[in-house]
């Protein structure tokens, strides 16, 4: 596929997901805008010729200041977010405070970039999110992300009836276990409340995919990209499962 000429704006893409699809992205053409909180975003931006941006994606004003440089933006790629253990016996503040900061970047986040974004896309626009298998299911101990996620296939639908008038594509790919930080500090959270070796647990969840075998960032590239190109002009309010068979659709 052929991004040249086309404005990509990533969001969360420091590392793990984000980072590989802008990487397929860049190769395909595209130039590029890559948002996150952390400064190593700007080494991420440099190593494949985009812009970087440190932006918190719940501050408004920090989101508007980012794009106030970028004119226009063919595809959105909404792929901030935090994953967080959110027990509901956890009675403490800490926990409380963890709660809603994840509700606060998954979905409040996702809602300021897009409307922010949103002047600046125009008929033939793309917004593609990063929902998950756990926006299908449910997951014990992870109530706020496992939300945040539904939330994010709801907005999907919703968007898309929104913005079919103005010609612009709205959908989401929900990924299975890939090999990020964060999927990893999940894996030994969930090992440790099971009071099982890490390597065990991880075969357990793989032998229930339908193919074999951990997926890496990098094999998230055509999900992303294949919504966010003219091949699926036809496809809006839908949400593509990226997960190896996990959770049947």
């Amino acid at each position: 596929m052929n991004f040249t000429g086309k404005t990509v704006l990533i969001t969360g893409a420091s590392r793990g997901i984000g980072y590989g699809i802008a990487q397929g992205f860049a190769a395909a053409g595209a130039t590029l805008h890559l948002l996150a909180d952390d400064a190593q975003v700007l080494e991420a931006a440099k190593a494949i010729g985009a812009t970087g941006h440190v932006t918190d994606i719940t501050d408004a004003a920090a989101v508007a200041a980012a794009l106030a440089g970028i004119p226009q933006v063919d595809v959105l790629i909404n792929n901030a977010g935090l994953e967080r253990l959110t027990p509901l016996d956890d009675l403490s503040s800490e926990t409380l405070e963890v709660f809603r900061r994840v509700i606060d970047i998954n979905i409040a986040g996702t809602y300021i970039v897009t409307r922010a974004a949103l002047p600046r896309m125009r008929q033939g626009g793309r917004i593609v999110s990063t929902a998950s298998v756990w926006g299908r299911v449910g997951e014990p101990l992870f109530g706020a992300y496992v939300a945040s996620k539904h939330a994010i296939i709801g907005l999907t639908k919703t968007w898309a009836k929104e913005l079919g008038p103005r010609g612009i594509n709205v959908n989401a790919v929900a990924p299975g276990w890939v090999e990020t930080g964060a999927a990893l500090r999940s894996l030994s959270l969930m090992a440790t409340r099971r009071n099982m070796e890490e390597t065990d647990l991880l075969e357990e969840i793989l032998q229930g995919q339908a193919l074999p075998g951990l997926m890496r960032p990098e094999d998230m590239q055509g999900a992303y990209m294949f919504l966010a190109s003219d091949h699926a002009a036809n496809i809006t309010g839908q949400t593509l499962g990226a997960d190896r068979g996990e959770v049947p659709y």
